[in-house]
């Protein structure tokens, strides 16, 4: 697979997968794998041999409760990965919310900024809209490290896809092109397990907001709980994938541009 920025999202009705490969050592599903630039590198490739479209390099742990690492801790272990991923012709999205970081990865070949922060800082906004790149803008509602604190809602799909539609006019107002933003519902950023399944259940609302949606259930603790068998406690991350084969099969039907997996 290869490709350029401006076939991402084309052909269209066609569901993407992103894989994603993860250089931290404290990610909930693939922390500590892949933090060897080689063996990131070798997996975003056996990625892409699978069938991958895109492959999302992150390297900031976003799991509930993670602080934050320093800028530069974050470009080491990024850089080296989109380089070489990018000048094997990988369509590479970076995973950060860092304006340092973005413009790195986006130098180095980058075709994506994959935005956690629900595009909260203007400078990541104008590097975007400056370089041309796609964005995608996930709905979130704060750091990761108190993230939990802030889901509560009266009405989780109308309040997401509110939160959602006002913080894409601010990222157009920014000067993104429209056409090159995909919506994120941030299924476990901030949410409960009754949240995210809400939010699935209703996924037409949020596609009503007319950009195409990248959704990541992949191996989240909501389908280790449903998984579990009576009390025995959620089911370990690693045997998660059922689940997560259903439900981006479903969302696949659904019509979402993309489904973001750690296993292609």
């Amino acid at each position: 697979m290869s490709g350029t920025a401006e076939d991402l999202l084309e052909p269209a009705g066609l569901t993407k997968v992103m894989g994603v490969v993860n250089v931290t050592p404290d990610s909930f599903s693939d922390g500590g794998t892949f933090l060897d630039p080689v063996d990131a590198v070798r997996a975003g490739l056996r990625m892409v041999a699978q069938g991958a479209d895109l492959i999302d390099v992150g390297g900031e742990s976003t799991r509930p409760g993670a602080s934050r690492v320093v800028a530069s801790e974050e470009m080491r272990r990024v850089l080296p990965v989109v380089a070489e991923l990018a000048a094997a012709g990988v369509r590479v999205s970076v995973d950060t919310s860092r304006v340092s970081v973005a413009a790195a990865a986006v130098d180095a070949g980058a075709v994506l900024v994959n935005d956690v922060s629900g595009g909260c800082d203007p400078d990541l906004l104008a590097l975007v809209a400056d370089r041309g790149v796609h964005y995608v803008l996930m709905h979130a509602r704060g750091p990761s490290v108190d993230m939990s604190s802030r889901a509560v809602y009266g009405d989780v799909v109308s309040e997401v896809t509110a939160e959602l539609a006002a913080r894409l006019e601010t990222v157009v107002a920014a000067g993104i092109a429209p056409e090159r933003v995909i919506l994120d519902p941030g299924i476990g950023f901030a949410k409960t397990a009754a949240h995210n399944w809400a939010l699935l259940n209703n996924i037409d609302a949020l596609a009503a907001l007319g950009r195409p949606l990248l959704v990541g259930t992949s191996r989240k603790s909501f389908l280790g709980t449903v998984l579990a068998a009576g009390d025995a406690g959620a089911r370990p991350t690693d045997e998660r994938d059922d689940a997560t084969q259903a439900t981006t099969a479903l969302l696949a039907a659904a019509g979402v541009w993309a489904v973001r997996v750690h296993a292609v």
